[in-house]
């Protein structure tokens, strides 16, 4: 298991840095997506991922029984996933404000707007 999810965040961050070097803004903002989340999965493997073992103190029992999930990964996630939406939501909207005032999404042509 360890090792498909260390191919798929090796995926995510090839595939997020390819997109940041392309010259259009849109696939920038989608490249920083797709890094944020190979950077959450990253955080949940190194967190070892435990099926069916809720990190939960069984009745009785003075501390937690082996193997158990870690919750700590779990809530540093989920913090994470809401401040990136937030995050992504602006960028879209700052996008949109950029294209309706220069017109194009093009990075090298945003430059030249510069020059005027």
């Amino acid at each position: 298991m360890d090792v498909v999810l260390a191919i798929a965040v090796g995926g995510l961050y090839a595939a997020g840095l390819y997109m940041m070097m392309r010259r259009s803004i849109v696939k920038l903002i989608i490249g920083l997506g797709l890094l944020s989340h190979a950077s959450n999965l990253l955080i949940f493997t190194m967190g070892r991922l435990i099926r069916g073992r809720p990190p939960l103190i069984a009745p009785g029992a003075e501390a937690l029984a082996e193997p158990y999930a870690d919750p700590l990964p779990q809530a540093l996630i989920l913090t994470a996933i809401v401040i990136g939406f937030g995050v992504q939501a602006f960028a879209v909207v700052l996008i949109k404000r950029v294209y309706e005032i220069v017109g194009t999404d093009d990075l090298d042509q945003m430059k030249r707007t510069d020059e005027l």
